[in-house]
């Protein structure tokens, strides 16, 4: 059983001018989103570009991120992989560096069906040294999403402990606090309705918009922890102008990662840079990020 609840940022990788892992920035962003009031940290998943990484740079984020943590928070280490027996590996190398648990996604672009996932998980599960929380992201990952019986099974079978349900909607979120007690901690994963994923059970929240938003983010969960619906529309309403930057394309088509890292650089914050080919925003678009935020006063550190 675990007891992880609250705001976990999935966090970003903080690359240097030259595209090179930035293990000081790292941690330092980490540091800070420790001070904003987050319950956790997420590191080398989606929103920390693990895809972009080979697997010794995935180590180094993750060691970076546990030395930022400093041991006030509980660090879950992306160590996903295509392979399964690429994914045991990384898994026991990040536990021997001190992660608590590892956040694993489907296996992806292959296209595996469901028998081959769930032999996955079964496999790395037992073979794992630290709980697993299970990265249902199907649509990152041209895998099928597994569903809410498949996971409260493998859960049963003492195999997984947590799932992040990255999925637009929330029904997934309610059946599953329906098929598993309290020892299975569900993470509501999208951006798109994290109150309503709240209100459906989730015992908190992993997302790469609390990168930018966690005090928010904090307020939003403890508001919903105290059924204080209107503190928490309130802090929800706060995020939700950087939510529709993406949403609305008010950009453009650009990365959701390179939109946080203009915010943080605006904020005066560690933000580092884009690796290849991620690209940066342009100067118009960081004048037209500049012009939609700053009224509401986020672009305040």
């Amino acid at each position: 059983m675990v007891d992880w609840a609250g705001t976990y940022p999935a966090m970003m990788t903080m690359f240097d001018a030259q595209g090179r892992v930035d293990e000081d920035a790292t941690a330092a962003h980490a540091d800070r989103l420790v001070h904003e009031g987050v319950q956790g940290l997420v590191a080398a998943g989606t929103s920390g570009e693990f895809i972009l990484l080979d697997a010794d740079e995935r180590l180094r984020v993750i060691r970076a991120a546990i030395a930022g943590a400093a041991g006030r928070v509980p660090v879950i280490a992306g160590t996903g992989a295509a392979a399964t027996h690429e994914t045991i590996a990384l898994t026991e190398q990040a536990a021997a560096a001190g992660a608590v648990g590892a956040i694993v996604i489907l296996p992806y672009y292959l296209k595996p069906t469901m028998a081959e996932i769930l032999g996955h998980f079964r496999a790395v599960g037992a073979a794992s040294p630290v709980p697993i929380m299970v990265y249902n992201n199907p649509a990152n990952s041209a895998a099928p999403a597994i569903e809410p019986p498949a996971l409260a099974e493998l859960y049963h079978d003492g195999l997984v402990a947590s799932v992040k349900s990255t999925f637009p909607t929330v029904h997934q979120v309610h059946e599953l606090r329906a098929l598993t007690d309290e020892g299975f901690r569900v993470f509501y994963g999208s951006f798109m309705a994290p109150l309503e994923g709240m209100a459906g059970g989730a015992h908190g929240w992993v997302s790469g918009i609390l990168n930018v938003a966690a005090r928010d983010a904090v307020a939003l969960h403890a508001a919903m922890q105290a059924g204080d619906l209107v503190a928490a529309r309130a802090a929800w309403a706060r995020i939700l102008p950087i939510k529709l930057l993406w949403t609305r394309s008010q950009l453009g088509h650009v990365s959701d990662i390179a939109m946080y890292r203009t915010i943080l650089r605006l904020r005066g914050q560690v933000a580092g840079h884009c690796r290849a080919p991620v690209l940066e925003l342009s100067d118009d678009q960081v004048t037209r990020l500049r012009s939609i935020l700053e009224p509401f006063g986020l672009l305040e550190a």
